[in-house]
């Protein structure tokens, strides 16, 4: 059984209920629908319910079984305000901003999460990257085990030629551009967390670099090893191999010529890139050249589940999307 067959079982042995922030949209409609027949998730879905009735009828799509939610209609605005002043009280905002929020369909969303009424999140198929993460902060709040929130992708090996079977997690290719330190080890132990709840699997995480153990010198590289021994001194409980080249990360024979008293073996699932420029470039290249399925990107780090998408998504994107956030909120 694949990884996203597994995720669905998962999901349907114990569905969330998912608000979609961007209900208009073709792809989320045939998302939402498909995600409701497959008995994955109850979905949600804000917007001009007139224009989401249309625009299913157009599609011939029913919409049995799915909640239509106009924010700026909704008996939940004003206490979904009042929750939001509560929230953002210290930061000056009034009730009248809160109320004029509450009115979007990324807050209301988010603020339905926070107060319990939905179990998760998704939006960016309109919306940026950066307003879906800046309201998930701001309503939602970040886990108190983390001190960032970061990205992931779950890249899914399902394909004949593929060399390893499963899932991968690659971090952080959507959010946090230049770590430091501290941070690339905040965002190793989060996506460590995050692979071992998506796949029941321990982590194997390698901090990849251009050298491996010391073959080059350079700031850069200076950054990955300070990164591997805090991350090991934080999570003694995982398996990381650091810093080491992408080579030496996932091929058994040249991590036992290349990596001294290895905790890996070449066998990494975890992959945590040293920069966004880096994680970006590479998971793209994986999706592209061997046909893999990047779903995300996915955020990590929160205090409930919200995950992102890209403007470009299709509605599998979606529905994939989703059914890891219902995953994600069985915690």
């Amino acid at each position: 059984m694949s990884i996203l067959q597994q995720l669905i079982t998962r999901a349907q042995a114990a569905p969330g209920r998912i608000v979609l922030t961007e209900g208009e949209d073709a792809r989320i409609i045939t998302a939402g629908v498909k995600l409701t027949a497959d008995k994955i998730a109850t979905i949600t879905l804000l917007g001009d319910t007139d224009v989401i009735t249309a625009q299913a009828a157009s599609l011939g799509l029913s919409l049995d079984g799915i909640t239509l939610i106009n924010p700026l209609q909704s008996e939940l605005r004003q206490p979904l305000a009042d929750l939001l002043q509560q929230l953002r009280a210290k930061k000056g905002m009034t009730a009248e901003q809160a109320y004029e929020l509450t009115g979007q369909t990324l807050w209301f969303a988010n603020l339905l999460v926070k107060a319990g009424h939905q179990d998760g999140v998704v939006s960016g198929a309109i919306h940026t990257t950066g307003d879906v993460v800046r309201t998930a902060i701001q309503v939602i709040g970040v886990d108190k085990a983390f001190s960032m929130i970061s990205s992931f992708f779950l890249m899914v090996m399902d394909q004949p030629h593929h060399p390893r079977a499963g899932g991968m997690v690659f971090s952080d290719c959507g959010l946090v551009i230049e770590p430091d330190a501290a941070q690339l080890a905040d965002i190793a132990s989060a996506a460590a967390n995050s692979y071992q709840s998506l796949s029941g699997e321990a982590a194997k995480v390698a901090m990849l670099s251009f050298s491996t153990q010391g073959s080059a010198s350079h700031p850069t590289v200076d950054k990955v090893v300070e990164a591997t021994r805090l991350l090991k001194a934080a999570r003694p409980d995982l398996s990381v191999d650091g810093e080491v080249q992408l080579d030496a990360a996932i091929v058994p024979s040249i991590a036992a010529r290349k990596v001294k008293d290895s905790a890996v073996n070449g066998e990494a699932n975890v992959l945590v890139f040293p920069s966004l420029e880096a994680g970006n470039i590479g998971y793209k290249l994986v999706e592209r050249f061997s046909g893999a399925k990047a779903i995300g990107p996915l955020l990590q780090g929160l205090a409930q589940p919200a995950n992102d998408l890209s403007r470009g998504c299709s509605a599998d994107d979606v529905y994939y999307v989703a059914t890891v956030t219902v995953v994600q909120g069985q915690r």
